[in-house]
This record gives structure tokens, C-alpha cells and sequence, in this order.
């Protein structure tokens, strides 16, 4: 793991991939999952050197995954995960661009 990486978190990263392998994720999906919580967590925390906006801004995890399972919500990313993944690949409009639109000029 990580050097950064404090032994809370080798204990929390541990125990999320044996969770979501017993979901029946698959090896490299589960450590997937459990390294990117646990680094969303640290830079929730303030121990990284930089952080997203949408990362700082939305709720841990750990209580998003129980809030949002199972409302009537339209699934999947956020506008803002969206419009981040737009500017990555530099697509032009972008900033006046809705959820819709975004996932459409994505190609999702």
C-alpha cells in the first residue's frame, strides 16, 4: 500500500475489499473500490495534497452508498463527476451543458 497510508487505513482498506469480495466483486474491482474510499476519505480528512472540488464537497462513502441506494433519483454520476470528465477530454460547451447533455457528449 501506500506509504501515506496510515495503518487505520490498511485496516479499512482491508476490510472494504474483503466486503465487496464476498459481494462477489472480482479481485481487482473489490481492491478497486477499497482504495479509492479509503483515498476519498483521506482527502476528505485534509492528508492528500490535492482534492476535488466534487470530493470535498459530497459526504464520506461510507453514508453516501446508504443514502442513495434505492431513491427514485436518476442513477449514476453527478453533473459534476460528469462535467469533470468532460473537461478531461476537453469537450467544447461544456460549462453551460446539463447532467443530460453531458452524459450524451460523453457517450453514456
Amino acid at each position: 500500500m501506500p506509504q501515506e497510508w496510515s495503518a487505520k487505513d490498511e485496516r479499512q482498506y482491508e476490510h472494504i475489499e474483503e466486503s465487496e469480495r464476498r459481494r462477489g466483486a472480482g479481485t481487482r474491482r473489490a481492491k478497486e473500490i477499497a482504495a479509492r474510499t479509503v483515498n476519498k476519505n483521506r482527502a476528505q480528512s485534509g492528508r492528500t495534497r490535492t482534492a476535488s472540488r466534487s470530493t470535498l464537497a459530497d459526504m464520506s462513502p461510507q453514508r453516501r452508498g446508504g443514502l442513495r441506494s434505492g431513491t427514485d433519483r436518476p442513477a449514476g454520476p453527478t453533473r459534476d463527476q460528469l462535467y469533470n470528465e468532460a473537461r478531461q477530454r476537453n469537450i467544447k460547451g461544456r460549462s453551460t451543458m446539463t447532467k443530460q447533455q453531458l452524459s450524451k457528449a460523453l457517450g453514456k
